[in-house]
């Protein structure tokens, strides 16, 4: 029987952690992908159902990256050369193809890819047993984590009485279990809320919450009416509507 090609070895730990900070996704699969579009080869994670392109393996912060939840279909090309893999991502706004130099690994990111996108494992002839088993465990973390979105949050889970430096560290140390923590204030008569954002990269921000009397107004940079939880004996309870306000 043959055996199957050896997985790409994991990168260094402090790389891992990094990448984990920046992306809080679950990395599941990895390894080299040649895209044609941009036509070029990155380092490559599977991480949820988001593809994330390196300029090589030790880089920290991705340059580009692929969303993959409205994926339609995987369409394969057959290469003239049978050594590699080709096969294009069929997605509502483009069509991206890519190409693995081993056969065997196409089909592998392939499997990986569906099981992401469909919620289960798709069938194949020519994958073995423990590459079976291992898109099962994908399988089970994916479910997991769309569990876990699409479950409402308490808001008694939002409350920590921690310092300014303290929330930045919860948010930083577990990106995965939530962005907000709501906290007292440096005057310890009103609140603060530490937020952390994903755009480009990572960034905290802080905003105050000041009482008004009958009211909650956060200082944010563009006045917006909504309503807030309001905290009484260490619980928070809605709503007080609120003035958001430079």
């Amino acid at each position: 029987m043959e055996m199957p090609a050896k997985a790409p070895k994991p990168a260094p730990r402090l790389i891992f952690q990094e990448r984990l900070r920046i992306t809080a996704l679950p990395l599941y699969y990895g390894g080299f992908l040649s895209v044609r579009y941009p036509q070029d080869q990155y380092w490559t994670e599977l991480r949820g159902t988001t593809l994330f392109f390196y300029s090589d393996k030790k880089n920290t912060k991705y340059i580009d990256k692929l969303d993959l939840i409205n994926l339609m279909s995987v369409a394969d090309i057959n290469p003239a050369q049978s050594s590699c893999a080709m096969f294009i991502l069929m997605l509502p706004d483009e069509e991206v193809e890519i190409k693995i130099d081993d056969p065997e690994r196409g089909e592998e990111w392939k499997s990986f890819i569906l099981t992401v996108r469909e919620l289960s494992v798709p069938p194949s002839g020519s994958l073995l047993p423990s590459q079976v088993t291992r898109l099962r465990e994908v399988l089970a973390r994916e479910r997991k984590r769309r569990a876990a979105l699409e479950k409402p949050v308490a808001a008694e889970k939002c409350f920590y009485a921690v310092s300014r430096k303290e929330a930045v560290e919860m948010l930083e140390k577990d990106p995965t279990s939530g962005n907000l923590i709501l906290r007292p204030g440096s005057d310890c008569k009103n609140y603060s809320v530490t937020i952390r954002q994903v755009i480009d990269a990572p960034c905290i921000k802080h905003y105050r919450v000041v009482s008004t009397g009958q009211a909650y107004r956060i200082d944010v940079d563009k006045p917006v009416r909504g309503y807030f939880f309001v905290i009484w004996k260490q619980k928070l309870k809605l709503c007080l509507p609120i003035q958001l306000s430079k």
